[in-house]
């Protein structure tokens, strides 16, 4: 799959069939995801596979009162049937999904549970006096390389961070040490739903700018002819 493509046409899946994602495959998406970059080349993500029943259902009994409380927080997910909905209706409908998707979590064939060692970790912004956003730098861009290779594969997946509030518990329920933090849950999976034309995203000149910020970045004027 050319690499554009598989940026443009990577939705989150949340309906999956049965079938368990062959390990072959798993480990040729794996094996390209690892040329991630992170800090120092320290390459401190690690991912626990599970696969056997007994965990996912133990994964989705950790990560249910997670969602629930965040779904509390946005409303029900009641969602409307018809294509032409408004944004807020596509919303709800959007919910609705993740909701079916939560709650049938242990059916979803594949979790990749991945984390970081701490002390791989370049955390530059930890001294200001604000949410600290850098240390994920060294994990989340592995993340992202192991979706597309997954669509570059033909599945589907989700990735959230709902279990991390649990992350004890999902320690605990992996072996996974003490030096190493949960980063995200992926489900994988062959996805139920026909793949999306595209998705829906906001045009370029909504969030990159000229020099300075809330200038839009548009194309370059065509030279005057003369």
């Amino acid at each position: 799959m050319d690499l554009y493509e598989a940026m443009r046409g990577a939705p989150t899946s949340r309906r999956f069939r049965p079938e368990p994602v062959p390990r072959e495959t798993l480990l040729r998406a794996l094996d390209a995801a690892r040329f991630a970059p992170s800090g120092g080349n320290r390459q401190g993500w690690r991912v626990i596979v599970v696969e056997d029943a007994g965990t996912r259902r133990a994964l989705r009994d950790l990560y249910l009162p997670h969602w629930r409380a965040y779904i509390g927080q946005a409303g029900e997910a009641r969602a409307p049937a018809d294509r032409d909905a408004s944004p807020d209706q596509r919303r709800l409908r959007m919910m609705r999904r993740a909701n079916e998707y939560a709650e049938h979590l242990d059916e979803v064939p594949l979790h990749l549970v991945v984390g970081v060692r701490l002390a791989d970790l370049a955390v530059t912004d930890a001294a200001l006096p604000r949410q600290s956003i850098v240390g994920g730098a060294s994990v989340y861009p592995f993340v992202q390389n192991l979706l597309l290779a997954l669509r570059a594969e033909g599945l589907g997946a989700a990735m959230t961070t709902l279990l991390v509030p649990a992350e004890a518990e999902v320690k605990q329920l992996l072996g996974i040490p003490d030096d190493v933090a949960l980063a995200a849950h992926i489900g994988v999976g062959r996805r139920a739903d026909p793949w999306p034309a595209r998705l829906a995203r906001n045009p370029v000149a909504e969030f990159a700018f000229s020099e300075t910020y809330g200038v839009p970045l548009t194309e370059p004027e065509e030279p005057a002819s003369s």
